[in-house]
């Protein structure tokens, strides 16, 4: 089976796949200092509770917006799990081609969320990440990744307005049932969500017709059903994106095995992302 983990700057996401179907999750608080050993002991733990244990785990590719983190869960790979491990990042040739100015600056979490974006739900398509930060990236026809925006994300924004202002006490996050609220709670929920929703929903409609239309937008992350709610211009609700698009980058771009790679414990193969690279493009599934 194989581990695919998204470290996210507030949680980890880890997806367990039986092919291409994915057979457990979890979520998890991101911790910064995590060590090998640490990560591998709870690891070892989650696959306890599902019966199975860390020799179950035969691949690992893991998008880390937090860099040590990233080369620990390589380590996991290579001292507690015996397998090969990739790390995503925009130098892998997986057939997205990069056409932004600075093709190195672009996350791997958007990567795989581009990535199958396009291969699942078809291009154009413009997919939307809410996360602590908001993402909203373009996919063009063929599998180009045009550029996107990057906002406050719901959690950031409530956290820094309760956080700032005096008077305001914490409600639980939801979806506000109508933005005209009468006590206090139901304008901070209104004014949050709402509020973040028509930030998304404007910049989709901006980012739509400079890349020539869209009428795909495929929303990812843990506040992706909160927002999904209050938006207008969102269409698909797909969860575990990231995890798919993980996977997809590992069966694309599989790693030397550990027995025979000439590379640091835990390292990979490496193939440019060149965004002009010829590549025969996969399927576009739903595109017109």
């Amino acid at each position: 089976m194989l581990l695919a983990v998204d470290v996210g700057n507030s949680h980890t996401v880890l997806g367990l796949f039986r092919g291409p179907a994915l057979f457990q999750h979890w979520r998890l608080r991101t911790e910064r200092g995590a060590t090998a050993d640490e990560l591998a002991r709870d690891l070892n733990g989650l696959l306890a509770l599902r019966g199975l244990g860390l020799r179950s785990v035969q691949g690992l590719v893991v998008a880390s917006v937090v860099p040590p983190l990233g080369s620990v869960w390589l380590e996991v790979a290579a001292a507690h799990l015996s397998c090969g491990a990739l790390a995503a990042g925009p130098e892998l040739d997986t057939g997205l081609r990069l056409e932004v100015e600075r093709p190195a600056e672009v996350g791997p979490d958007r990567i795989a969320d581009c990535l199958a974006a396009w291969r699942l739900h078809g291009a154009p398509v413009i997919v939307v990440d809410c996360g602590t930060a908001t993402t909203v990236d373009a996919v063009g026809a063929g599998g180009r990744y045009l550029g996107g925006a990057i906002a406050p994300g719901v959690g950031l924004s409530y956290e820094v307005l309760v956080e700032r202002t005096a008077l305001l006490r914490r409600v639980e996050l939801a979806a506000p049932t109508r933005a005209l609220g009468a006590t206090t709670a139901e304008q901070l929920l209104s004014g949050v969500v709402f509020g973040c929703a028509g930030q998304v929903d404007a910049l989709v409609e901006r980012i739509a017709a400079e890349m020539g239309g869209a009428e795909r937008v495929v929303a990812t992350g843990g506040w992706a059903p909160t927002i999904r709610d209050a938006s207008r211009r969102i269409t698909h609700l797909d969860p575990w994106l990231t995890l798919h698009g993980l996977r997809l980058i590992y069966e694309l771009c599989p790693p030397v095995p550990p027995a025979v790679q000439d590379l640091p414990a835990g390292g990979a193969a490496r193939r440019p992302n060149m965004a002009r690279q010829a590549r025969v493009a996969p399927p576009e599934v739903g595109a017109p």
